[in-house]
């Protein structure tokens, strides 16, 4: 090969394609949330009103039970900080049932979203997360809910 003074050839070793698209992955997965079914504030309203066999399962904190809150009878309140400690053990015997409906609810839709999608890793097939959270239900449904 002839090269001319002025440049100068540098060989590089070929990109290692496995490693490239392995870290493609990698960033893309920690960019792009997992995909969870989500019900909509207005659909939540319409099962609440209706006498459907569900649970709504509320993963907030403690604390935030008295800023905002759903008065029903179908729900459960399991903290995120007790459901990570504990894992399944968390959950009452009924809650259990793979093919048990569950709407889980939290402020933003954030938590219950990552819930939702860890359910789902664990064998539930009938849940899902409150689009928007317990905010987005209270300023499009009822106020009465509270905002915080």
């Amino acid at each position: 090969m002839t090269v001319s003074k002025s440049l100068r050839v540098v060989q590089t070793p070929r990109p290692n394609l496995f490693h490239r698209s392995f870290a493609l992955k990698l960033i893309t997965a920690m960019y792009r949330p997992p995909i969870v079914p989500e019900i909509d504030p207005q659909e939540l309203a319409r099962k609440l009103r209706s006498a459907e066999d569900f649970v709504l399962l509320d993963v907030r904190e403690a604390w935030e039970l008295a800023l905002a809150h759903l008065d029903d009878p179908r729900l459960v309140h399991l903290p995120l900080s007790r459901l990570a400690r504990q894992r399944n053990a968390a959950f009452p015997q009924d809650l259990l049932e793979p093919d048990r409906e569950i709407v889980v609810i939290c402020h933003h839709g954030v938590r219950s979203a990552q819930v939702t999608a860890w359910m789902l890793e664990q064998g539930w097939r009938r849940v899902s997360s409150l689009a928007g959270g317990l905010d987005a239900y209270a300023r499009s449904v009822d106020p009465s809910t509270g905002l915080y």
